[in-house]
């Protein structure tokens, strides 16, 4: 890693700036299909609710977070289907509040615990900031169907950092999607900020290499956009194979985006 930021402090601003896109939606606005079949904006908001009302519970108490997601680490999805089934009804306006709501409460939880204390979630305990960061994810990649679906570009700051790390912490992700076996040696990962600062990842000798914009790289692991329609780079047949399998998240990976369906401009 070659730079270090305040998460926390981050991922709050970074959620302001999805408070922004979305006040003073009309009803109308907020039914807008997105990109991800079957979603519309009020579908991305209540999921972020969702996943950031567990991240707020497993902080503040684990034991009743046990009991809420005792069947979502085998079945996920149907969580998340069961979850918006709970959020969506009702005006805009009020799962505009719900979302602020339980993000709010989820920041304040997760920073209130210490450091090296591992919070409990789906898969394995995480030390909050690695949950923050898992959280960081999820709001870049659902916030870019919500500026997408709304036709709005959303300029890339330096707080992809924590994206762009976490991308790099689960790498296997895609690999284990897939049924497929994991290289064992790492990657090198070398990024340019928005900013234009360098940002590196992994061994400097690495023979498998991913090169290239860090925006360009958090929207790859996010499945939000295809390679073909970024500017990134592979050296070596493993990294290579990993640009299309790459994603940040568990579970299934979903169709991701056609190429050309987002075509730079």
């Amino acid at each position: 890693m070659t730079e270090q930021r305040d998460v926390f402090s981050d991922l709050a601003a970074e959620a302001g700036e999805m408070d922004q896109l979305l006040s003073g939606l009309d009803e109308s606005r907020w039914a807008l299909p997105t990109p991800a079949p079957g979603w519309t904006v009020a579908h991305q908001i209540a999921h972020l609710a969702f996943v950031f009302r567990l991240a707020g519970t497993a902080a503040a108490d684990p034991e009743a977070f046990a009991v809420a997601t005792a069947g979502a680490a085998t079945d996920f999805d149907a969580a998340v289907n069961a979850a918006l089934g709970e959020f969506l009804p009702g005006p805009a306006e009020v799962l505009f509040a719900r979302w602020r709501d339980e993000r709010d409460t989820a920041l304040k939880a997760l920073a209130a615990v210490p450091g090296d204390q591992p919070v409990p979630w789906l898969v394995r305990p995480l030390p909050p900031a690695v949950l923050a960061c898992a959280g960081f994810m999820e709001l870049f990649a659902h916030g870019q169907d919500v500026a997408d679906a709304l036709g709005v570009d959303r300029a890339p700051t330096d707080r992809l950092w924590h994206v762009a790390w976490f991308a790099t912490l689960v790498r296997d992700f895609g690999y284990e999607a897939r049924g497929l076996t994991p290289p064992a040696d790492p990657f090198r990962f070398e990024l340019t900020a928005p900013s234009g600062t360098l940002w590196t990842f992994g061994p400097a000798g690495a023979a498998q290499r991913i090169t290239g914009p860090a925006a360009d790289f958090c929207l790859l692991a996010t499945r939000r956009r295809h390679r073909d329609d970024l500017a990134l780079v592979a050296e070596g047949a493993e990294a290579d194979h990993w640009l299309d399998i790459a994603q940040a998240y568990r579970g299934s990976p979903g169709s991701g985006r056609a190429p050309g369906r987002f075509a730079r401009r």
